[in-house]
């Protein structure tokens, strides 16, 4: 592992993906390069994310980095790979690339300042170290603030407690524990469904049910492997001018032009196909049309109705009218979430009607004055999620200008790549890029390929830095605003658009435009010589 540097060219802040890839591309163009992580181990939020079920949901021949020498000696063992899985392949791509002795581990950024005299930040670690750099990259993520409701109570406890963002790497066992889980999103369902298994009993405290989609999780064996492989470069190559970042795309068909039956045959195929195939593989219409979205809702109900046998379970875990639209939040993978609850051992209590009171030593009160013991609590609670990765952290620009109340006002970027009033500072997978709504490793190549080029043709013309002009974020904002208010995103109360949070400003945060229209921006942007961009000052 690498020692502090003093002063590097480039500092990138964060060990995943992103991180992990500019690292690798930087280092190829001759520059000085470190990246700080304030985890014991790369990986990003997969080191942190070691909760029971932890499990990709992009399918295994796009959850992958599409790297020459890379990609061609690896083969994951499921379509899904679990975390330990995951983590190990981030190791592989260490190995390959040999980007360790450039990677300082438990290192956790606290402030960042920048020069404007010098043309460099200045970056401060939790132990008061300084590092400074001419170029900042933050690699932090959409999902790296860890969301918890001010329960009353919460520290009292005398149990494990823990949010699934921030689980003990020893982990906590499950078997035979009463087991209590607080939210139904993606990793509520993924510790549901492990502790269901081996829990005495295990009781789901939902506010709002998840539209989860079938997995359909299957092995890979020797010919599957083969095959995938085979196809790898086609596929990478068609997820960079695809919708969703994912080797598909939406039916070619209008809803309007089949009859019910057509419609019925469609969907029945993805449903078969499993994964994210019937939200992103479907009618395009979805995601704008109320009657589109309700005929595909109506489809998914009626799927998982049929695997739940209590009436009131149907209603609350699908009900006949859609709490949110179809998509409109992020939509789990499940592998047999729904028919847990047909289990003895696995209750729901929906807190819209009978709401947490507080937390006590032995477990959770509830309003109507019942007091449940547990031995575990999991707090599956969400994230203050996209701006919240860097509106955690103390990050000024030029003229005073602070991230957190800049993003806290109005979130607004360029391109989603960088902010005006912070020159020379990037940040990849973050605020106003296709982020939530397209698979991870797609978006972040999109965009860290982008940064690299940038980095490089600020240094080869000798400039000293380079920076967001607030035209370019106002049109860029507004342009993520003006498709995102086409679609229905503001339906629903969801970390999509910062509702989530209390006291967050509503507003959409992710590009909606999908991500083939998203790379084109990005490249006709770099073939106009950075339009919108400012470049100054003379490089030492």
């Amino acid at each position: 592992m690498a020692s502090l540097p003093r002063n590097v060219d480039v500092l990138i802040v964060g060990a995943g993906f992103s991180g992990l890839y500019q690292l690798h591309f930087l280092r190829q163009l001759g520059f000085n390069v470190k990246v700080l992580e304030a985890g014991g181990d790369i990986g990003g939020t997969w080191y942190w994310n070691c909760y029971p079920g932890a499990r990709v949901d992009s399918y295994a021949s796009m959850y992958q980095l599409s790297i020459d020498g890379v990609w061609q000696n690896w083969s994951f063992s499921s379509m899904y790979p679990a975390r330990d899985e995951i983590q190990n392949y981030f190791h592989y791509i260490s190995r390959t690339l040999e980007l360790g002795r450039d990677i300082i581990l438990n290192t956790r950024v606290v402030s960042a300042v920048y020069d404007d005299a010098g043309s460099e930040w200045a970056v401060t670690t939790q132990r008061g170290d300084v590092v400074r750099c001419q170029f900042l990259s933050f690699c932090t993520g959409f999902a790296s603030k860890a969301f918890t409701p001010a329960f009353r109570g919460i520290g009292t406890f005398r149990g494990p407690c823990h949010h699934t963002a921030l689980w003990p790497q020893e982990g906590i066992e499950l078997r035979g524990k009463r087991v209590a889980v607080i939210g139904t999103g993606a990793s509520g369902i993924q510790v549901i469904q492990e502790a269901a298994a081996v829990a005495q009993e295990v009781t789901v405290f939902q506010r709002t049910p998840s539209i989860a989609l079938p997995m359909n999780q299957q092995l890979l064996n020797d010919e599957a492997k083969r095959k995938l492989k085979d196809g790898q470069a086609k596929a990478f190559d068609a997820r960079r001018k695809s919708v969703s970042g994912l080797d598909m795309g939406p039916l070619g068909q209008k809803m309007a032009d089949l009859d019910e039956g057509e419609k019925n045959e469609l969907y029945e195929g993805l449903w078969a196909e499993g994964g994210f195939a019937p939200l992103v593989g479907g009618f395009a219409e979805v995601y704008q049309d109320d009657v589109a979205n309700d005929w595909a809702y109506g489809f998914w109900r009626d799927k998982v109705r049929k695997r739940i046998n209590d009436p009131w379970l149907q209603e609350k875990l699908a009900p006949t009218v859609k709490p949110y639209p179809l998509g409109a939040k992020r939509a789990p993978l499940e592998q047999n979430y729904y028919d847990l609850f047909n289990q003895p051992n696995v209750h729901l209590i929906d807190v819209n009607e009978n709401d947490i009171d507080q937390i006590t030593p032995k477990g959770i009160q509830t309003a109507d004055g019942v007091a449940r013991e547990f031995d575990v609590i999991v707090l599956a609670t969400g994230f203050d999620a996209i701006t919240g990765s860097m509106t955690q952290l103390d990050i000024r620009g030029t003229d005073g200008a602070n991230i957190h109340d800049k993003w806290t006002s109005l979130a607004s970027t360029y391109l989603g790549l960088m902010t005006a009033d912070f020159p020379n500072m990037f940040f990849s997978y973050a605020t106003h890029g296709p982020t939530a709504l397209s698979n991870g490793p797609t978006a972040l190549e999109i965009q860290s390929d982008w940064i690299v080029k940038c980095i490089r043709y600020t240094r080869g013309r000798g400039f000293s830095s380079v920076r967001a002009s607030k035209e370019a974020e106002e049109r860029w904002t507004k342009l993520v605003n003006d498709i995102g208010d086409q679609g229905l995103w503001k339906r629903a109360k969801s970390w999509y658009t910062g509702a989530n949070i209390p006291g967050k400003r509503v507003q959409h945060l992710n590009f909606s435009g999908g991500v083939g229209l998203y790379a084109q921006i990005c490249q006709e942007n770099e073939e106009k010589g950075y339009e919108g961009f400012e470049f100054s000052g003379k490089s030492k």
